[in-house]
């Protein structure tokens, strides 16, 4: 068992790398804000110590926010930064019975739902929780709502690369 996903000691969970390059293929991301030197998928991308809340986001941004206490701001900021311009996509808990969710990803133009549970970071198993991409773009919307269905050859919840159906 992967106990790091009970727990809260650490609230970052790398973004599985072939889930990243099927979004990056459609997207073609910019800045990654939520990022650390070594998990960065970007080439422009903010760390802690930069503290990308705090920052002005452009372009086509990656997120995927730390999943602590905090999601909310990131949540409100990516929402804000959209209003202004940026593209936003970001991966996220689907937590439909927080505040965040209710206030700013209702908002979204698009929320995708993640068929399976997504193996984060060098996990064995998926996370305990469902996971959703959620698309703010310029402009105010009513989402639409889609399921991504699982990457062919990638079993999310085995986290192991499997023959495509």
């Amino acid at each position: 068992m992967n106990d790091i996903h009970y727990s809260s000691a650490t609230p970052e969970w790398p973004t599985p790398r072939a889930f990243f390059d099927m979004l990056n293929a459609e997207f073609v991301f910019t800045l990654d804000p939520c990022a650390t030197a070594e998990n960065a998928k970007c080439d422009r991308f903010y760390t802690v110590d930069d503290d990308g809340l705090n920052q002005t986001w452009d372009g086509v941004v990656w997120m995927n926010p730390p999943y602590g206490a905090v999601i909310g701001r990131w949540i409100k900021k990516a929402f804000h930064e959209a209003r202004k311009g940026a593209v936003v996509v970001a991966l996220v808990p689907a937590r439909t019975d927080t505040r965040w969710w209710h206030d700013y990803v209702m908002k979204a133009a698009e929320i995708r739902l993640v068929r399976g549970r997504l193996k984060f970071g060098d996990a064995t198993t998926g996370a305990p929780f469902p996971s959703a991409v959620v698309v703010f773009r310029p402009g105010k919307h009513k989402p639409s709502l889609s399921t991504i269905k699982r990457l062919p050859g990638l079993d999310y919840e085995q986290g192991e690369l499997l023959e495509a159906a």
